[in-house]
């Protein structure tokens, strides 16, 4: 592995946090804006990519917080949007967070079983059926949805919040979902995920992976994303490593060495792409 937790940009993002151990505001998923300061989502996210896990003090002090806003004892931070229940997304989005870290936190499960069946519900016809899923939630909050991320499940924060929760063929109809949504998955990537890009060294290529690390976690990855390994070995350099170009460096994602010159942007590629393969091999396909 990689030294990437003790790099520069580890530091630098560390250097940022507040005295609560938070980034400030919570939520935005967009590319971080130089010389603006990170928000607590993005920095975890960050963080995560260079290999920070629910083990390092730092993490657990956000999890921490994240666990007593899931169980109403303190705020996250005070925005708030009016167009969605916000707090009702707050719980969304705050517990698929803590899965990635957490799988089995408790708070966080809680959370993913109650949105588990609506999505059994709306798949229990064999394919998605908004209908089923309206009806579902209106059964659930008794009121209509009313924001994109109540029905639907195209975002990241369900893809995220989902795993190991569904039954397996539910989880079949899920995946099968996401793979061919036109929009993609919502914060990651826009294009449908079961086409991989035309051009593999291209900062495209890191976003539509993003989006098969989410759906990775999920236990039929291994058979459902082979086609994702299939095109990443083919997509290979001669002397068997990886490499995204320089365009990939969005500061999400790459670059995780100090530097990015050839041989560090290789490492970085080549480490990427094998620690997902890694994923699907224990799941069962690689």
């Amino acid at each position: 592995m990689q030294p990437y937790k003790d790099g520069k940009w580890a530091k630098q993002i560390l250097a940022m946090r507040q005295a609560d151990g938070l980034w400030g505001n919570f939520h935005t998923l967009s590319r971080p804006v130089p010389g603006r300061s990170y928000t607590t989502e993005q920095a975890i996210r960050r963080l995560w990519f260079l290999g920070y896990t629910a083990e390092d003090d730092v993490i657990q002090t956000v999890l921490e917080r994240m666990e007593q806003c899931l169980r109403g004892e303190r705020a996250i931070d005070t925005y708030y949007e009016k167009k969605h229940d916000w707090p009702f997304f707050e719980k969304l989005m705050l517990a698929a967070w803590l899965r990635i870290f957490d799988p089995q936190n408790l708070a966080a499960l809680d959370i993913a079983f109650q949105w588990a069946e609506i999505v059994e519900k709306a798949f229990s016809s064999g394919s998605y059926s908004r209908e089923d899923d309206e009806a579902a939630f209106m059964e659930w909050k008794k009121r209509r949805p009313r924001s994109g991320f109540e029905s639907g499940f195209g975002m990241f924060y369900h893809a995220a919040l989902l795993a190991g929760v569904l039954s397996p063929k539910t989880e079949t109809l899920f995946l099968d979902y996401y793979l061919s949504r036109p929009e993609g998955m919502f914060y990651i990537y826009d294009k449908p995920l079961n086409r991989p890009p035309e051009v593999f060294a291209c900062r495209e290529t890191s976003r539509w992976l993003a989006a098969m690390e989410v759906l990775s976690r999920y236990q039929q990855a291994g058979e459902k994303l082979a086609f994702a390994a299939d095109w990443l070995l083919d997509c290979r350099c001669k002397d068997g490593q990886w490499d995204f170009g320089e365009k990939a460096k969005d500061d999400i994602y790459f670059p995780l060495s100090d530097r990015w010159d050839k041989n560090s942007r290789v490492a970085d590629s080549t480490f990427r792409v094998t620690r997902f393969l890694q994923t699907l091999n224990q799941m069962g396909t690689v």
